[in-house]
């Protein structure tokens, strides 16, 4: 069988197919080890400590002088955990497309052809950035940017600069840019802090006690989204104490000079860095013709419906809960095999 991406969900999915004695490759379009994380920004911090934000059969080891790892000890653990456990990972391979053919898919690439009874697509998100449409986008004349393009803030240095997104990574590089730049950060609604003292592994449970709650067909506990936005990470808490992190609502336009609100006012910018989320990076599936009209696939835990020999891993809670994140991959990575493993024999 065949996996797409070799990032953590790749990975996950790599290790229990081991373990289930399934025989697989996994292609990965990356140069290297570590999926999206060696793409991100520099001073981002995960959102728990390395023991709670481990992929299975290994614990994180901790980074010295950090409660909460940066980006390089994820690519460095992502690195050794895929040649601990041997797995099969050819890479450069962008795939272009995954067909029926018959009994089987059919996985093409730029690199040549695989034939596989089962395909786990694990693409992830960060290769799809989503840009909101705003009028006037096209008249300014400054930089416009996704969170996929900022690295460190010193590339920003004593020049105006407007953060728009009340997530995580609006907040993660509003923080980031406080002490270099003149900011402005923008959110469509007032910023939901969690409590500082709630991390990833109560995001995780938190997500984990909504899932059940669905299954079993009990009230919506309304999962993560009921805790709040944003992780006060050390970084963004500091900010956020020292008053740098002050909200504006969302502006109306874009002119060519900067973000116009509805009562007139203009804030120049020599930058707008959009942190307004991903979709997921399905493009290789289009061919099985899968998306319903709101652009998803259907599926049945990670087993997509109208196509039972694909499954769809790491895009988010609709494919496993917290399944996007280290430590929430794991389990819905194990079933997948399992039931693959169950299907083959």
């Amino acid at each position: 069988m065949v996996v797409i991406g070799g990032g953590q969900a790749g990975l996950a999915a790599g290790y229990h197919l081991r373990r289930a004695g399934v025989d697989f490759v996994v292609l990965d379009s990356q140069q290297a080890p570590g999926g999206a994380w060696p793409h991100m920004w520099e001073s981002l911090r995960l959102f728990s400590p390395a023991a709670y934000s481990s992929l299975p059969g290994r614990l994180m080891p901790p980074q010295g002088g950090r409660t909460y790892p940066g980006t390089e000890h994820v690519v460095a653990y992502l690195t050794d955990y895929e040649r601990r456990y041997d797995l099969r990972v050819v890479r450069p391979v962008h795939v272009t497309g995954v067909h029926r053919d018959g009994g089987r898919l059919r996985v093409a690439s730029d690199t040549g052809t695989w034939s596989a009874r089962f395909v786990i697509s694990a693409t992830g998100t960060w290769w799809r950035p989503f840009l909101p449409a705003v009028p006037g986008s096209e008249t300014f004349t400054g930089r416009q940017l996704h969170t996929v393009d900022h690295r460190r803030p010193e590339d920003f240095t004593g020049e105006q600069v407007v953060v728009v997104g009340g997530g995580n990574s609006g907040a993660q590089i509003a923080a980031d840019l406080a002490g270099h730049a003149d900011l402005t950060w923008v959110t469509r609604r007032p910023p939901r802090f969690l409590a500082d003292d709630i991390d990833g592994r109560a995001l995780f449970d938190a997500a984990s006690a909504r899932r059940r709650a669905l299954d079993h067909g009990d009230t919506d506990t309304g999962g993560v989204a009921s805790l709040g936005d944003i992780v006060a990470t050390p970084a963004v808490r500091e900010a956020r104490d020292a008053g740098l992190l002050k909200a504006q609502p969302m502006f109306t336009r874009l002119d060519a000079d900067g973000p116009v609100w509805a009562d007139g006012t203009i804030v120049r910018a020599d930058a707008v860095i959009w942190c307004t989320g991903f979709r997921p990076a399905l493009s290789h599936l289009s061919p099985l013709g899968l998306r319903d009209r709101n652009g998803h696939i259907p599926t049945d835990g990670t087993r997509a419906l109208a196509e039972p020999r694909l499954h769809l891993l790491g895009y988010g809670d609709w494919t496993g809960p917290a399944s996007a994140t280290l430590i929430g991959v794991g389990r819905p990575a194990r079933d997948a095999a399992r039931e693959i493993a169950r299907q083959l024999s």
